[in-house]
């Protein structure tokens, strides 16, 4: 997508659901006028063998675009789950070292879910708590 070219970094709230993420996007896509420009099933993921079969329809990601701003969200599993009230924080960085430094400096004194590492969609990718419980995601991005 063209929107992390044009700034080094964005904060982008990403929504967590238990099973509807894709009904609610596609009331959201109409409430904001937008366009769903990713979405991707866990069974439709390099992860798919690893999935429990009864997950495969649910939603791994999905993003919708609107007027230049961006929503994003997943059905479960962790680190999709409701323990950070059904919301954490998407941190988009153009670097791998900007991921490095964030991941570092954020995730210090909290609890890290999954560790910064390389991903099919991701250069680097991340979820975590802050010492504040704060649920984060710090996401540098491969190409489309």
């Amino acid at each position: 997508t063209t929107f992390q070219t044009e700034t080094p970094m964005q904060f982008i709230a990403y929504l967590n659901f238990n099973g509807n993420c894709s009904e609610a996007f596609d009331f959201y896509r109409e409430a904001f006028k937008g366009d769903i420009t990713m979405r991707m099933t866990y069974g439709e993921s390099p992860m798919r063998d690893e999935m429990p079969a009864d997950s495969r329809d649910l939603i791994m990601h999905n993003q919708l675009e609107a007027d230049g701003a961006i929503l994003m969200g997943a059905d479960g599993p962790p680190p999709h789950d409701d323990k950070g009230g059904n919301t954490c924080i998407s941190i988009q960085v153009k670097s791998i070292e900007d991921a490095e430094r964030i991941f570092h400096a954020l995730s210090a004194g909290g609890a890290v879910q999954m560790p910064l590492q390389e991903t099919f969609w991701a250069h680097r990718w991340a979820a975590f708590t802050d010492r504040f419980g704060k649920p984060w995601m710090v996401n540098c991005m491969k190409e489309a």
